[in-house]
């Protein structure tokens, strides 16, 4: 799947892993060394992450149940704790310098990798 910031009609990540199980989520990007640049990792239902365990930073979008951002937090380094936002529903974890233009209030969108923005 590719994400999409639905808001500016630009692609945020061409490789979207969901991560919807309990196990999927609990493993997240724990003991891996990198992640693609054009790569992102979608847990749902979440509404924090840590990056307890992990050796890279990482980019974070929180949605809501609407896929509207609701906060953004940049380069979270490794060993760290995300913030709360109270209406995130999911967060979508990207290598960090990853977000582009995005900002809080755009809408993100999940889309097939060949279908067009």
């Amino acid at each position: 799947m590719k994400l999409i910031n639905s808001t500016r009609g630009t692609v945020i990540a061409q490789d979207l892993i969901k991560a919807h199980s309990f196990w999927s989520r609990f493993k997240g990007l724990m003991f891996r060394h990198d992640m693609p640049h054009d790569a992102a990792l979608h847990l749902h239902p979440c509404s924090s992450i840590h990056t307890f365990f992990m050796k890279f930073s990482i980019d974070v979008i929180y949605i809501n149940e609407q896929n509207v951002v609701v906060g953004i937090e940049k380069h979270l380094a490794p060993g760290k704790v995300g913030g709360r936002f109270k209406r995130a529903r999911s967060v979508i974890e990207l290598p960090a310098g990853a977000l582009g233009d995005l900002s809080t209030g755009d809408t993100v969108a999940f889309a097939e990798k060949n279908q067009a923005i």
